[in-house]
């Protein structure tokens, strides 16, 4: 991998690839930030070395996203950030359609809590061995994902009971 990194940011990655050499898949830079992919399996381990060794202590943000593909459709990212070092990192992991499940890091950084719920409730990845895994935004009984590529933009008519939209005469 050859990047033109600064000399911090090259010692996370030298490290990365030397403690996970089959795991880390793919380094890159984008519109001035940096970025990893590693396989769906060793995201635990990859986000315990990055905030003990490397001092990536504050995780900013957990997104999802559909990649609308037929393979590994859909993207975890964890946005994290090393407060000493003034280093931000994009780590990312990609997962099937069929089941898309990850390991949680909620014991690694408290605050994923809630950004692995949204996860789950905007597009079905579910987090194996979160404290308490149920969805955030939408009734528990919705069996739809509103932030799937093939959920319509208008939503699925009698899924959720609205309000109505006329006033009431008084």
């Amino acid at each position: 991998m050859s990047l033109e990194l600064n000399e911090q940011f090259q010692k996370v990655i030298n490290g990365l690839t030397e403690k996970f050499p089959g795991d880390v898949i793919d380094v890159y830079q984008s519109t001035g930030d940096t970025f990893v992919r590693v396989t769906p399996g060793a995201i635990h381990d990859v986000c315990t070395y990055l905030k003990e060794e490397q001092h990536f202590i504050y995780l900013i943000d957990v997104f999802g996203t559909d990649r609308f593909t037929s393979e590994d459709r859909f993207e975890v990212v964890y946005n994290i950030l090393s407060l000493r070092d003034r280093l931000r990192l994009f780590v990312k992991v990609w997962l099937p359609e069929e089941d898309p499940e990850i390991a949680s890091v909620t014991g690694i950084w408290e605050c994923a809590d809630w950004f692995e719920r949204q996860t789950y409730d905007m597009f079905g990845i579910r987090f194996t061995g979160h404290p308490d895994f149920r969805r955030i935004y939408m009734p528990e009984d919705f069996e739809y994902f509103p932030m799937r590529k093939e959920f319509p933009l208008l939503g699925i008519p009698g899924s959720i009971e609205l309000p109505s939209s006329t006033p009431d005469p008084e």
